[in-house]
């Protein structure tokens, strides 16, 4: 039974990461830089879910299903003047001068969180409720499963936007050769902004996801870019599905050696695997090629 209850905690914390290291992906793939900023929009999405939850008419505070959509819109716009900001005027400087950008961006968030909201933990409203479910014996909180099937539409919805749409088509193509899709008559910057949009919604879904029960910090985001960062090493550079399957690694893992040992031990064991991986299969999980590889 425990191990049940360990498997759920697991899965909707992979879930949320799996946003995460879904939209840090989508970026690098369509840029060839790191965003380094998206842990820091994740923290932000959960923030904006806090400070919407009791201003929006009908319910106070408004359940974060419904307030789902709201932060995905409003953080595709931040997505939006990101890349504006810091990537489209740096796109033909060196990788560095985007990182350095990105990193730029994220602190920038971090301290108007500050400014805003202190440094105190904060909570966004559950998903549905804050109860639990008795599964014949297993009691399962209404949280985790929610936010398993909030995170599993959202992987689904963008795997049918890049496989069978047209806009989708164009997306694949601004990643795998941006040259040759701007050659095709595809509008690269569109795709790229789109893109930018797509993974900063993403982040912040995640944010609001994470925010109910894991709370929220303005320096929270540091964490969750390791963790994204590491998801995409496990999983294969550049590659969607090994991104999603490191982010579940990686929850998995900690949820199981932080109730055996400690949360710390698990944090240095996962490193430590890290360091395994790299040396052992460099390509990660699903083999991607190394040419993404910054």
């Amino acid at each position: 039974m425990i191990t049940l209850q360990l498997l759920v905690n697991g899965l909707a914390l992979g879930a949320a990461y799996a946003l995460v290291a879904l939209g840090f992906v989508l970026v690098l793939n369509a840029t060839a830089a790191v965003n380094f900023a998206q842990g820091d929009l994740v923290m932000a999405g959960g923030l904006l879910g806090v400070a919407l939850a009791p201003h929006l008419p009908g319910y106070l505070p408004l359940p974060g299903l419904l307030l789902l959509p709201v932060v995905l819109v409003l953080m595709a716009g931040l997505g939006l003047l990101l890349a504006a900001a810091a990537y489209l005027p740096l796109r033909r400087r060196p990788p560095v001068a985007v990182f350095i950008s990105t990193i730029a961006a994220g602190i920038i968030l971090q301290n108007g969180a500050s400014a805003l909201f202190g440094p105190e933990p904060r909570a966004a409203p559950p998903l549905l409720s804050g109860g639990t479910l008795d599964l014949g014996g297993l009691v399962v909180a209404e949280q985790s499963l929610a936010i398993i099937a909030v995170a599993a539409l959202l992987i689904a919805g963008q795997q049918w936007l890049f496989g069978g749409t047209q806009l989708g088509r164009r997306l694949r193509a601004t990643a795998q050769d941006p040259e040759m899709a701007r050659a095709c008559g595809v509008p690269v910057t569109a795709m790229i902004l789109i893109t930018f949009a797509l993974g900063t919604a993403f982040a912040g879904a995640a944010g609001l996801l994470l925010a109910n029960r894991y709370f929220v910090t303005p320096t929270a985001g540091g964490d969750l870019i390791l963790k994204a960062y590491i998801a995409v090493t496990i999983g294969g550079w550049g590659s969607v599905p090994g991104a999603v399957a490191g982010a579940l690694l990686i929850a998995l893992f900690e949820v199981g050696v932080s109730s055996v040992l400690s949360y710390p031990v698990a944090l240095g064991l996962l490193y430590a695997t890290l360091l395994v991986i790299l040396v052992a299969r460099p390509q990660g999980l699903f083999g991607e090629a190394a040419r993404r590889r910054a």
